[in-house]
């Protein structure tokens, strides 16, 4: 088990954990003074408010001006129109070559302010500097804030108020919704023709997913690898499996699920418990692809390997309409095209 499951084993896969981060103590400028209830900047829109998915109504003086997010929150934000309010974000957004990691979409991740690239890692003080007015990010668990290291947790919201939308247990177009709604409380034109375009190509690709399904129904195991594990994961959790079952995907259900709910464990010497067609892989970059899957022989005799029907499972998705119109219509291609052979 990975030090990323011991913290939080009902998320699923494996999160890559950095170096723990020194949080010493804060600047004495940052204690206090903004509290729980920080201000918005000069937005000229009067007062702003939005009930979040823990049933908390978050009031602050103005639109926010300086918005610190999770990654993938500012990247979803980003593509319904809300790009410069966002000064800093948490969470994968760099990878090891300088390039945005794919969590990050669309953002210019070289005008922001990276708080922390790694699961665990979120610099205070470098975060109160900001002197942000909202943290956003999402709920896996209630009440959880997602990459907000919980032996931070009071320093931070003690410095802005926070944000959370629940991104599992409900599928994934309702999450979309709830973006849409945030973003637009922040100032996005839902009906600006990259917001309208992108919905109408999520919509399309929802429906050649529902065809695929129906004209070929495959079998197929959403999964995540790591040096010790093979997780088989269950679509009762997660938003996106959520969305595409209910478009008619086939998906393997394990039986033993761990804490959570959210994936079984497998020791690679039973990688092949469950029977598969298609491999739905994690392709977070903290995860093992199948160059370093090879390794291990019984992946190799897996029978979707074998066949080659393996794809990128983007499984923390970007939550807005131009995010996850390319994942239904990856999905539906492979389906589409998917042999029987488990």
């Amino acid at each position: 088990m990975t030090a990323a499951r011991s913290l939080s084993v009902s998320r699923r896969g494996v999160l890559a954990v950095g170096g723990a981060v020194g949080m010493g103590a804060l600047l004495a400028a940052c204690g206090g003074d903004k509290g729980s209830g920080g201000t918005g900047g000069d937005s000229g829109g009067g007062q702003w408010s939005f009930k979040d998915d823990r049933g908390q109504k978050v009031s602050l003086d103005g639109t926010p001006q300086r918005i610190v997010a999770f990654t993938g929150t500012a990247a979803a934000l980003y593509d319904f129109g809300i790009d410069k309010q966002v000064v800093g974000v948490f969470g994968p957004t760099r990878l090891s070559n300088g390039k945005a990691d794919p969590q990050a979409g669309d953002l210019d991740v070289k005008r922001l302010t990276v708080i922390g690239n790694a699961y665990g890692q979120f610099n205070v003080e470098k975060y109160a500097a900001l002197n942000p007015d909202l943290l956003i990010t999402n709920m896996y668990e209630p009440g959880d804030l997602w990459f907000v290291p919980a032996e931070s947790k009071d320093k931070i919201t003690k410095l802005a108020e926070t944000v959370a939308l629940t991104v599992s247990r409900k599928p994934m177009d309702k999450v979309i919704a709830r973006y849409a709604d945030l973003a637009e409380s922040l100032g996005a034109d839902l009906k600006a023709k990259k917001v309208t375009d992108a919905k109408a190509r999520f919509e399309k690709a929802a429906a050649s997913l529902r065809q695929a399904t129906k004209s070929n129904p495959v079998k197929v195991l959403a999964c995540s690898g790591s040096a010790q594990y093979f997780y088989a994961s269950s679509p009762a959790q997660s938003a996106d499996l959520l969305y595409y079952k209910s478009l008619g995907v086939d998906f393997v259900v394990p039986d033993n699920l761990d804490k959570g709910g959210y994936f079984e464990s497998l020791s690679w010497e039973n990688a092949d418990k469950y029977k598969a067609d298609v491999l739905f892989l994690d392709n977070r970059t903290q995860t093992l692809q199948p160059s370093d899957l090879a390794k291990k022989p019984s992946w190799k005799d897996l029978p979707a390997v074998k066949a080659d029907q393996i794809v990128p499972w983007p499984s923390e998705p970007r939550f807005s309409y131009a995010g996850a119109a390319p994942l239904l219509e990856q999905l539906a291609e492979a389906v589409k095209k998917a042999k029987k052979v488990a």
